[in-house]
């Protein structure tokens, strides 16, 4: 009986940070992520001032171009596709992997599985890109070349990276515990079994 009381959050490290990884992540996403995908006329000028001044100082290449701020819109509507993505997925895993971490269900395992591995998937892309931005010179500013600061990419690399570290370490700790629950379920199988 005593294993079916649910256990606190702070009892629970990684459960805590992966909560409060989906609680910080809401706001992020329906005041930056998501303008790309929203019909302008709705947002608020204050709110649409937010992703400008965030491209202005990071030189953020994936979300200047997904909202038409700096580049080519067109070449990056694969990235696009990933704010949709992250709109009809991922950001109902934020509220629904919270509630299942808060209530301690470990019905929730296989969702944040998908979730993470999804999520590290797609982050790694963009990884990518920020990696092969060019680096801002005097030839890519004569050029007309989209370009970031030495500066830009750490800080950057400094707000991407822990997006896909940990979506990364979430899936692998959740297809350990997955594993773990499959075993234990054929372990009480073969018990009813045996009597």
């Amino acid at each position: 009986m005593a294993s079916t009381l649910r256990r606190s959050l702070k009892s629970r490290p990684l459960d805590l940070l992966y909560f409060t990884f989906f609680l910080m992540h809401i706001p992020a996403s329906l005041l930056v992520d998501f303008q790309a995908i929203y019909p302008a006329s709705l947002v608020p000028s204050l709110i649409k001032a937010i992703p400008a001044w965030y491209v202005a100082m990071s030189g953020d290449p994936l979300i200047g171009g997904a909202m038409g701020l700096s580049g080519n819109q067109a070449d990056y509507a694969w990235f696009k596709i990933f704010l949709y993505l992250e709109a009809a997925f991922q950001f109902p895993v934020f509220i629904l992997g919270a509630r299942g971490l808060w209530k301690d269900s470990r019905g929730i395992y296989t969702l944040l599985l998908v979730y993470g591995a999804s999520t590290s998937t797609t982050t790694l892309a963009c990884l990518a890109v920020l990696m092969n931005t060019p680096t801002t010179s005097p030839e890519t500013i004569a050029a007309g070349v989209q370009s970031v600061t030495l500066e830009q990419r750490l800080m950057l690399l400094s707000s991407y990276v822990p997006f896909f570290l940990l979506p990364l370490g979430m899936a692998l700790d959740m297809a350990f515990r997955v594993r773990a629950l499959a075993k234990e379920g054929l372990r009480v199988q073969k018990g009813a079994k045996a009597n």
